[in-house]
């Protein structure tokens, strides 16, 4: 079989003996290998036997495997053996190499799991899941990835400056299909996956976490007035362990994610979906310490800020403001004294 690393129309030509017999075979290559083109001479496809009967014969489905493996093993020698040809074939067709692990309810994901590049926080470039688990911290088991449109916008988010600071490597997610993609997945050589800006990352020392659970208590009024002010917005306020020189962000908890809400709400005649935001403050900024004041002086106008806190850390994950008249009022409010 000839193998190409351009797009060619989808399917195969069938020969026995000579003979075609089949096109487009959608049995003998699947979806994802679908800008592969070639030919397959087999004698043990009998001429006479009907289509449907072909579509279910144990011959081509043995052709099928040998196929896949064969295209997979091309794949792989390239990768390894000339990654710059690689990841010039993989701006052409990587998305469908990750659809794939996506579809068919992950039915195909071994197969392609190693073939899928992410952006590296720390290499700066493109890197395969096995690249990054070799890199891992010790004792570190999760691998942690970050989504959004653009690299450089990514690169921005305030969950991701405790993360580089304590040196781990966080993988860049660009495309509207590599969370589903990598949530099929679940997990690579025994590590699952995490985003940083869902559920607690779990990374604070005993000390840390102590300290943590004494602000809570101590600011546990100022929280709770604060959540209640963003009217069922968020499913709480809370002190943020992941913040260090950011006033604010977004995380979520619960199956759908900041960047899955996006992608699902984005298709069309399907029913919205929100994931259960939490408002996370960093309570070493000093805007912690005006809350805090306000809390005791003017509730009306920490109403007013917790409503501008909320909006601006929606921005930066990329959400769009939900009412622009009332954001530019409440600015024009604080300025105004």
């Amino acid at each position: 079989m000839d193998f190409y690393t351009r797009e060619y129309e989808k399917g195969l030509q069938l020969y026995s003996n000579g003979v075609m017999i089949m096109e487009k075979c959608a049995d003998l290559l699947p979806d994802y290998f679908s800008f592969v083109k070639g030919l397959v001479d087999s004698q043990d496809l009998s001429l006479n036997i009907s289509r449907e009967m072909l579509q279910h014969d144990r011959q081509l489905k043995l052709i099928a495997g040998r196929l896949e493996k064969k295209i997979k093993s091309e794949l792989e020698s390239m990768l390894n053996n000339d990654r710059e040809k690689y990841e010039e074939f993989y701006k052409g067709f990587g998305l469908q190499l990750k659809y794939g692990m996506y579809a068919d309810y992950g039915m195909h994901k071994d197969v392609l799991k190693d073939l899928v590049l992410f952006y590296s926080s720390s290499e700066e470039k493109l890197v395969t899941l096995k690249e990054y688990v070799s890199r891992m911290k010790e004792g570190q088991t999760s691998i942690y990835y970050a989504c959004g449109d653009a690299v450089e916008r990514i690169a921005k988010l305030p969950q991701t400056e405790m993360l580089k600071d304590k040196g781990y490597e966080i993988l860049y997610l660009t495309d509207n299909v590599d969370e589903f993609a990598l949530k099929m997945l679940d997990k690579y050589d025994e590590k699952d996956f995490k985003n940083i800006s869902s559920d607690d990352l779990g990374l604070e020392t005993e000390e840390e976490k102590k300290e943590a659970e004494k602000q809570v208590e101590d600011n546990k009024g100022l929280l709770d007035f604060m959540t209640q002010a963003l009217d069922g917005k968020v499913k709480a306020v809370r002190l943020s362990q992941r913040l260090k020189s950011h006033p604010v962000c977004i995380s979520s908890e619960g199956a759908i994610t900041l960047e899955m809400e996006k992608v699902l709400n984005a298709m069309p005649a399907t029913e919205k979906v929100q994931a259960q935001r939490v408002l996370e403050l960093n309570a070493n900024h000093p805007i912690f310490a005006k809350l805090t004041q306000l809390f005791e002086s003017d509730q009306e106008k920490l109403k007013t800020y917790s409503q501008l806190l909320y909006t601006q850390a929606m921005m930066i994950e990329g959400f769009p403001v939900e009412d622009p008249v009332a954001f530019c009022n409440q600015i024009c409010e604080l300025m105004e004294g």
